[in-house]
């Protein structure tokens, strides 16, 4: 009787093994927030988001972009020389982050905004490394479909990270148990699951020349010129409005705004990114047999409109007193903030997921120009913020229909793209 629950289709099989891992992986600190709420201050909140921030707008250079290309050699070896290509950049970026930080520490604290941040600088070569190490092997994980893996995986970061958030914040690390935390998960998850590529694909290592690697930089050198800018401007946007938040308004509001975003961003994290890997895996494989990924685009797109209403609809009506009852009425205004955004949380979190089409069709001049005019957007907006002296509630809810729009379009881009109607020449 049990065989007819389980999903059908090899798509819905590897969604649900993804989604498995992140459900446990995104339970596990979301179990414990309400704790973590009264032993952190939305000032601690706020410091460990700018620092994370300041953090992911380097650390998305780290490879290079090369990892997006580890999915497209039809050969394992192409591939597996693609992983050491991108694991080399991302010494090399680290290596030069660090240098910068060393040197230019005090101007890098006064452009924050954040006296507390100026020790905690030293580490981001460190994430830096780390992330750009994790997505070169999960991509590698992802093409050989092991999604037990990284399942697993995302489950051991998580635990790691809250167990150690929980220890040092009862005994009053403050904002350094958050820093400290998430380095020591993203480090674990990193070694377990490179630990695990070099112990079982030894003989495909084994494969890595440096003429190769020379040779498929170069063949893929769009994603270095195009992709990399492209998501560096995509992180500029989210990371850069967490950096103009504490800026503009303060420290305490970027603590407020970064709870309730991680909240509102559960669905994308949960669902949205197992989602993802298996749309782009299926996506690729169907563009290289028929030309285009118009069916699965479209079955995807159905399956993300229905989960997002059924996620966000029921959390508009609650928002407000369910941010009071679990985290304590010290974060009222997370409330506030979470109800004026959730119907742009409701298109994001689908478009966020279709953007991979952009990959598949390697359209990269396209994805750097969406991504500049969302980090361009969040510029203005902090700019007419200021010159007219909002308030945060006005400036949310005209940063929520603006950017609504925004991602609207790219949709509608995402879909024509999938169909084969857009031409490299438009792109």
């Amino acid at each position: 009787m049990f065989h007819r629950l389980k999903p059908k289709s090899e798509f819905s099989r590897n969604v649900l093994t993804l989604m498995t891992g992140a459900t446990i992986a995104q339970a596990i600190p979301i179990a414990i927030s309400p704790i973590l709420t009264r032993i952190y201050t939305p000032e601690d909140f706020g410091l460990f988001a700018l620092y994370m921030s300041v953090a992911s707008i380097i650390s998305v250079v780290a490879t290079g972009s090369y990892e997006h290309a580890i999915m497209l050699p039809v050969k394992d070896e192409d591939a597996i020389n693609i992983v050491a290509l991108s694991m080399g950049i991302s010494f090399f970026v680290s290596f030069i982050a660090l240098m910068i930080v060393f040197i230019f520490n005090r101007q890098l604290t006064i452009l924050l905004g954040n006296p507390e941040i100026s020790f905690w600088l030293y580490f981001i070569p460190i994430i830096i490394l780390l992330t750009g190490l994790y997505q070169s092997f999960n991509y590698w994980s992802n093409r050989k479909k092991q999604y037990k893996r990284l399942s697993t995986n995302k489950i051991i970061q998580s635990t790691t990270q809250a167990s150690t958030n929980l220890s040092m914040g009862l005994n009053g690390f403050g904002s350094a148990g958050l820093i400290l935390s998430a380095i020591l998960g993203q480090g674990v998850a990193t070694f377990i699951l490179g630990r695990l590529i070099f112990k079982e694909d030894r003989k495909i290592i084994k494969k890595i020349k440096r003429v190769k690697i020379i040779a498929l930089a170069k063949k893929y050198i769009d994603f270095l010129k195009f992709s990399t800018f492209s998501s560096a401007s995509n992180s500029l946007s989210y990371n850069l409005f967490s950096i103009l938040l504490s800026r503009v308004f303060s420290i305490s509001i970027l603590g407020f705004y970064s709870l309730i975003f991680r909240i509102l961003t559960l669905p994308s994290t949960l669902i949205g990114s197992s989602i993802s890997q298996v749309y782009f895996e299926e996506s690729t494989r169907q563009k290289k047999l028929y030309g285009n990924n118009k069916n699965i685009f479209l079955a995807t797109m159905k399956k993300l409109f229905i989960i997002s209403a059924l996620v966000y609809f029921p959390m508009y009506l609650y928002i407000k007193e369910l941010v009071v009852f679990v985290f304590g009425s010290d974060w009222r205004i997370s409330g506030e903030i979470a109800y004026i955004l959730i119907p742009l949380m409701f298109i994001r979190f689908i478009s966020s997921i279709m953007n991979s089409t952009l990959t598949t069709y390697e359209k990269q001049k396209s994805a750097l120009l969406i991504n500049l005019s969302l980090a361009l957007m969040v510029i203005v907006l902090f700019l007419v913020t200021y010159i007219n002296d909002f308030d945060i509630y006005t400036f949310f809810y005209m940063y929520m229909i603006v950017m609504s729009i925004l991602y609207t379009l790219y949709l509608v881009y995402y879909y024509y793209l999938a169909k084969g109607e857009v031409f490299e020449k438009n792109a």
